[in-house]
């Protein structure tokens, strides 16, 4: 086998480990993709500064998101489905960024529940949260995010009605998969997977199934979820929230500075910038290409976080530079958990934080909260004008 060296070898990888119809989940966008595939694309149009004749010794890239001091400035993402891409994948991916010192975010969707994941780890995790028309059901939900010690709140914004994926449409996906002939091919061509999968009782939304109104098995719980996401989710909704929940919140989804300018009226303790991973809107702006503009708009009223298109420790440390305390990774930790398992999610940690601190040794900088719009060269096509105090690797 050739050696993992960056995050495309994990993806390569996991397709062949995991069933066609959960990679395909993982990895797509919405519609024609467009979107998915702009926000990796958009951050080759950042170029860096590179700085020479500095000293490059005892670098730092050690921050905080939220207060929390993290390795790394990442989280891991809110991913639906995770433990699909691995069996009980949410409480591997817990406890990897336990050990690695990062935030790890569980999605509302996840087939680990709350409980289960906080049964298995010791540090706080944060909890993403969708809002349903069931608002008994929320509020369970944040109780039971607040009994499991859960340290923030991550509520989602942009996914009032859910966003067309043909792969997912193609593929008939659902979990646990149906057992027809096509899937039952792509599970037997997965052994690493099915052996993984024959020793966990965790196979479906845990957090619904038994939880929710009526549902107490899969035929429920698919009527109840093509019902339950709310198209009537309102500024007014957050703030409710954010008075029930009573820690900190942070809303994710926004995309335009109007948009965030309307956040920092919530008391929102953080934003997200993010267009869902291009799962939703197919054909809006990348997330790192409105990051500049939302930055600009509200950078000094609230803290700015960023989610999209992140393959790479460049990739972080170029929303660094832009102005984001942190970024979210979702795919490429998915890819890590579906090729090795929790090991894998160290192997992302890996490759992200070695391709992160050389970078940053090579732009003249030895601590991450240096990094700064200073160490970029141009930003889509735009040279970046540098006065004389403005490097500190000058």
């Amino acid at each position: 086998m050739s050696p993992v060296l960056e995050i495309a070898d994990l993806k390569r990888i996991a397709r062949r480990r995991v069933p066609k119809l959960f990679f395909d989940y993982a990895d797509s966008g919405s519609w024609t993709e467009s979107t998915y595939a702009a926000n990796e694309a958009d951050f080759r149009d950042i170029k860096l500064r590179q700085r020479v004749a500095v000293d490059m010794t005892n670098r730092s890239v050690a921050t905080k998101m939220i207060g929390r001091d993290v390795s790394l400035p990442i989280a891991l993402a809110p991913t639906g489905l995770c433990g699909m891409q691995r069996a009980d994948g949410e409480i591997l991916a817990a406890q990897a960024a336990e050990e690695l010192v990062i935030p790890f975010t569980l999605s509302t969707m996840s087939i680990c529940s709350i409980e289960d994941v906080a049964e298995h780890t010791k540090a706080p995790f944060w909890f993403q949260l969708y809002v349903m028309r069931d608002k008994d059901f929320v509020r369970s939900l944040i109780d039971r995010a607040r009994t499991a010690g859960c340290s923030a709140l991550v509520l989602t914004l942009d996914l009032q009605i859910l966003g067309q994926r043909h792969k997912d449409l193609r593929n008939g996906l659902t979990a646990p998969p149906r057992l027809t002939p096509k899937h039952l091919w792509q599970m037997a061509t997965s052994p690493v997977w099915v052996a993984a999968m024959a020793k966990t009782q965790r196979r479906t939304f845990r957090n619904i199934v038994g939880h929710a109104k009526g549902v107490s098995d899969m035929s429920a719980l698919h009527s109840w979820t093509a019902e339950q996401f709310d198209p009537q989710l309102s500024w007014s909704d957050v703030e409710w929230i954010k008075d029930y929940w009573g820690g900190p919140l942070i809303l994710k989804g926004i995309l335009d500075p109007e948009d965030a300018r309307m956040a920092i009226n919530t008391g929102a303790d953080a934003i997200i910038v993010s267009n869902h991973g291009g799962r939703q809107l197919d054909g809006a702006a990348s997330s790192i290409r409105v990051l500049p503009e939302i930055v600009e708009a509200v950078g000094d009223k609230i803290e700015i976080h960023f989610d999209g298109g992140i393959r790479s420790g460049q990739d972080i440390l170029k929303a660094k530079c832009l102005g984001a305390k942190g970024a979210y990774v979702g795919r490429p930790y998915l890819y890590g958990l579906g090729a090795f398992g929790k090991d894998g999610v160290h192997k992302m940690y890996d490759i992200l934080k070695t391709e992160l601190d050389i970078t940053m040794a090579l732009c003249g900088e030895r601590d991450i909260e240096n990094m700064g719009r200073h160490n970029l060269y141009s930003v889509f096509g735009e040279k970046v004008e540098h006065g004389p105090a403005a490097s500190s690797a000058a």
